[in-house]
């Protein structure tokens, strides 16, 4: 019986000798039925990455994505059935290749692909109403904390991350060189990436580590833009509950 090591260690590797000893049910030699199917699992596994990160494929195109997945699959096969969950590491790898350093925001790029499948995943909430803000008095809102949805999901770059995936899966203007926040958000069943404007990711940050409203906002600064950023978080029930 071929040694299941070796087996799976194959798969992956077409420069890995066939296993030895590897035989079909008849006790024939299934070297080339072996090969055929180490074809498939790379080809599927391949496939999978090309589906769950669609803004890489169209930054660099679907050839140099394939030579990258391919490498990326050697090195982290499948620890799970689930194949959802599948490629949570490649931006890291990606960020790690010398080939592609001369493009620095791709690997954030790509936390927007993996930040929207997990987004998709989560758990289910339901968001307070549009007008429960409204219904506390000043003193009350300020010291008011705030949950949020799980599906919500917040990435923070150097790069203009949000605009580059826009632009590469959506069209609309070339992005410009300045760093963006972005916000994943998922208002019923498909995730949405927001960019947010400035300050709005460290007054997130705040909330989300429970810092009171009040103080929560002063992290905002100059041209940060309150009534925005409510809206967006609003309109997609992504603030779940409200202590006082």
């Amino acid at each position: 019986m071929t040694n299941q090591t070796a087996f799976h260690a194959g798969l992956l590797n077409p420069s890995t000798p066939v296993p030895d000893g590897l035989t079909d049910a008849q006790a024939r030699p299934a070297g080339r039925r072996y090969g055929v199917y180490r074809n498939n699992v790379t080809v599927s596994l391949r496939e999978a990455l090309a589906e769950g990160f669609p803004s890489l494929v169209g930054l660099i195109g679907r050839e140099n994505f394939d030579h990258v997945a391919r490498a990326y699959l050697r090195q982290s096969p499948p620890t799970s059935p689930l194949m959802m969950h599948y490629g949570a590491g490649f931006p890291e790898f990606v960020a790690s290749l010398d080939q592609l350093a001369h493009l620095p925001y791709l690997a954030d790029v790509a936390r927007i692909d993996v930040a929207m499948r997990q987004s998709y995943h989560a758990a289910d909430s339901t968001g307070i109403a549009p007008t429960a803000l409204q219904a506390l008095d000043e003193d009350t809102l300020l010291a008011t904390r705030f949950s949020f949805a799980p599906s919500m999901i917040l990435i923070r770059s150097p790069w203009p991350i949000g605009s580059i995936w826009h632009y590469t899966l959506r069209g609309g203007h070339k992005p410009t060189g300045h760093a963006e926040d972005v916000l994943i958000l998922r208002a019923e069943y498909d995730p949405e990436p927001f960019v947010l404007g400035p300050g709005a990711g460290d007054v997130l940050l705040a909330l989300r580590s429970g810092t009171p409203f009040g103080p929560a906002i002063e992290q905002g600064g100059d041209g940060f833009d309150l009534a925005a950023l409510l809206n967006i978080l609003l309109s997609n029930h992504a603030i779940t509950d409200l202590k006082s």
